[in-house]
């Protein structure tokens, strides 16, 4: 590849993250605070960087998939297809990070679909490298960037059962690395910590400090993910684009506090 247009391509990538990063912390801030002045300015001053980004990175068309992506995202539809007017900050912040994550992962697919490398697969991101499990990280990648699919594509089931496996995932992680002897003060259910229900696990990584208490906003559907599937694992329930896009937003959550430099 051209090093002009690898450089590039890395610029881009950085730029990228960055806007991911700051978008995170907004999207922490305006959830706790939906009215909270600064972080309004701040998410104003984010999206007109993003607007810039995208425009940079479509030509300038607003027919490009990425500009179409950037509008929709300040769209929010209930399920029979009519346009919410009103959508919370953090909803659209949410929307943002999918849109931000769709032109990275096209960025790194660019990067390595030319010359020798044409026929080896894109880089997967690295945001999962606070899990202790390196086996497990690819796999959580993957997860996450096929979750993110399904909600710009409209699988609230699909992306909630991707989410809510990652969630408990990391979890499951963090309380074996820090290891259950060390878990005072609170009540150990039986077994080992995988036998445990995600309920549990959850409520006892956040008693023990693993976590904080982001999971309260949880949707009840995402905690019981495993029990509404059939025997091939497909979702039998309907799930509505709020929860799967909450789920998201704990995941986020907890993916913070087990990673505080993100």
């Amino acid at each position: 590849m051209d090093e002009s247009l690898r450089a590039q391509i890395d610029s881009n990538l950085s730029h990228l993250d960055a806007l991911v990063r700051r978008g995170r912390r907004l999207h922490e801030s305006l959830v706790a605070d939906p009215s909270d002045k600064s972080a309004l300015v701040a998410n104003r001053a984010w999206q007109q960087d993003i607007g810039v980004a995208i425009n940079q990175l479509s030509g300038g068309s607003k027919a490009h998939w990425l500009a179409r992506a950037f509008s929709e995202a300040f769209l929010l539809r209930t399920t029979n297809g009519q346009v919410i007017e009103a959508v919370a900050p953090a909803e659209i912040v949410e929307r943002l990070l999918g849109v931000l994550d769709q032109a990275a992962l096209s960025l790194a697919r660019m990067g390595e679909g030319e010359g020798a490398a044409a026929s080896a697969p894109a880089p997967l991101p690295r945001r999962f490298e606070f899990v202790h499990n390196a086996e497990l990280r690819p796999v959580l990648e993957q997860a996450y960037i096929d979750s993110r699919d399904a909600l710009v594509q409209g699988g609230y089931s699909q992306a909630l059962m991707n989410t809510s496996g990652i969630l408990e995932a990391i979890v499951t992680d963090a309380l074996e690395f820090r290891g259950v002897e060390t878990l005072v003060d609170v009540e150990i259910p039986a077994g080992k910590i995988g036998d445990w229900s995600f309920g549990d696990r959850l409520a006892l990584a956040e008693k023990a400090g693993v976590i904080r208490g982001g999971c309260a906003r949880l949707p009840e559907i995402a905690r019981r993910y495993r029990d509404i599937t059939d025997t091939d694992r497909n979702p039998q329930a309907t799930i509505s684009e709020r929860d799967a896009r909450r789920t998201m937003q704990v995941l986020h959550v907890v993916m913070r506090d087990l990673d505080p430099g993100r």
